[in-house]
């Protein structure tokens, strides 16, 4: 059923530009204005809906489109004067629907460049041919953006735009004999550094660094589109973000090391890691990441910046939402049969004084789980055997400290590893040349598990050898001092610090993997 309609209502001239037509004098304002009060006739009553600089690929972001319809709805407008279809909408489904809301109204959309007759099937058939050309346009004007900027990133080392990074502003500058935009420290470039520095001490969480800038009055807000001042606090996930981010790391051959054993794609030789430059993570159109050398001077030591990296990536296997209540060894303690953790139960004598703590497996409830749902080893017995073993590592970091470096046995089998699956890959590419189909796709795959594995291991290395040269164990050895005096949270804080995972059996016992 239609809606009321105003045969003798106003006729609505909608213009639009948006910022890719900026070079098309013909589709400026004034001409789509021009051209269309010349068809209505300057003496006709007619409104002007105007939206300048905006994409025709919705109409959630054209307030005048918008303002238009609502017109419509209550009866003001008997019809819609445009310069061309594609000025409506680009959209083909979207266009559809507001013809045919438009079209329950009783409102026409007449075209000055479409001389066709859109109450004709032949007409709306035109008209709907012209909008998917139209759509296709913007799709292929929107894919040929997004690989100009793609190989804007890859090519140089300026700023692209867009997004707008905390710490630094953007200047142009000529670089090698060409201009670009370059980001240079801004008056938060000093918050960056303080968090970084906060951070990387074994007991300060995000929460303590926010804590830190509150009580000192630092403002750490950032400019906001959604709020009412413009601006807005800085929380954890904003923190959390910019300490993950390249673009503050002084860029040496440690992190160059680093990205390459986290997989990424690194567009320059490590010769360009001089220690002084940032970086730029982009994603590119195949949806991978990949690492550029930017022009800007990092803020952050590569040292401290790598150290931020270990620890958030140690932390990160941890629940937020665990707590040390039962236990200090709460989830770091997991089977080592099924690799799911271990809870802790309780069980009380008949008086109910006296309670004994046991281990359930999470592994027995899963499907093709465990088949022992409760350890005969005790939390009590395991905690006191890993405080005496976390004794025993720190006395062994600190006589370690004072002797020559040597390389530990782990670090060198994890060498011969990386040396034996290079020569496996190896022979694998040797066999390529003779490989049928199915040879070559098995060699294919094989490849690519090893290379996998090999990453992990260089991670690993890598790693190792930065908490070889960084671990200062004093801040440990005092609170280990006076273990008794601890609060279970303050015990799980230092095990976690120390410890990666803890491998429990009744038959094998404990299983402890250090990550010092």
């Amino acid at each position: 059923m239609k809606n009321k309609i105003n045969k003798n209502g106003i006729t609505a001239i909608y213009v639009r530009r948006s910022v890719s037509d900026k070079d098309n004098n013909s589709l400026s304002i004034d001409a789509q204005k021009a051209e269309c009060i010349k068809y209505v006739g300057e003496n006709e009553n007619y409104r002007i809906y105007c939206d300048d600089g905006k994409s025709g690929k919705d109409i959630a972001h054209r307030p005048a489109f918008q303002q238009m319809m609502s017109d419509a709805k209550d009866g003001e407008i008997s019809r819609i004067v445009v310069k061309k279809y594609d000025r409506f909408s680009r959209n083909m489904r979207e266009y559809l629907n507001i013809t045919n809301e438009l079209d329950n109204l009783g409102i026409s959309v007449y075209s000055l460049s479409e001389p066709f007759n859109t109450a004709t099937k032949e007409g709306r058939m035109m008209r709907n041919n012209l909008l998917n050309f139209a759509e296709f346009e913007r799709e292929t004007i929107a894919a040929r953006v997004a690989d100009a900027y793609n190989t804007k990133a890859r090519e140089t080392g300026f700023y692209q735009g867009g997004k707008i990074y905390y710490g630094y502003v953007s200047e142009r500058r000529t670089i090698n004999g060409k201009t670009g935009s370059v980001l240079v420290p801004s008056d938060k470039a000093e918050v960056i550094v303080k968090a970084y520095e906060l951070y990387k001490k074994n007991d300060v969480s995000l929460a303590n660094v926010i804590d830190y800038f509150k009580k000192n009055n630092i403002d750490i807000t950032q400019p906001s589109k959604h709020s009412k001042t413009g601006r807005t606090n800085m929380d954890r996930s904003h923190f959390s973000r910019i300490l993950k981010s390249p673009l503050y790391v002084r860029a040496d051959k440690e992190v160059y090391s680093y990205l390459s054993s986290k997989g990424y794609e690194i567009i320059d030789d490590v010769s360009a890691f001089n220690g002084v430059n940032g970086l730029f993570r982009h994603t590119g159109t195949d949806g991978c990441d990949y690492i550029k050398v930017d022009y800007h001077e990092g803020l952050v030591d590569s040292e401290t910046w790598l150290a931020v990296q270990d620890k958030k990536s140690h932390n990160s296997k941890f629940s937020n939402n665990l707590t040390a209540k039962n236990s200090w060894l709460v989830g770091l303690v997991k089977c080592a049969y099924c690799g799911y953790a271990l809870n802790i139960t309780y069980s009380y004598n008949v008086s109910h004084t006296i309670r004994w703590r046991y281990y359930n497996d999470a592994g027995y409830y899963r499907a093709k789980g465990c088949l022992k749902k409760r350890l005969k080893l005790r939390p009590d017995d395991v905690e006191k055997a890993v405080f005496e073993a976390m004794k025993e590592r720190l006395e062994s970091i600190k006589i370690a400290k004072k002797e020559s470096e040597k390389p530990d046995k782990e670090t060198e089998n994890i060498k011969a590893e990386i040396i034996r699956i290079d020569d496996e890959i190896k022979k694998l590419m040797d066999k390529l040349a003779n490989a049928d189909s199915v040879l070559f796709d098995y060699i294919n795959e094989r490849v690519k598990t090893l290379h996998s594995k090999k990453i992990s291991f260089e991670e690993k290395l890598q790693t190792k050898s930065r908490k070889h040269k960084q671990i200062d164990t004093k801040p440990l050895e005092k609170p280990m001092n006076r273990w008794e005096e601890l609060t279970v949270d303050e015990k799980h804080d230092i095990a976690i610090t120390m410890i990666d995972v803890i491998y429990i059996s009744d038959e094998n016992g404990i299983d402890i993997k250090f990550s010092i």
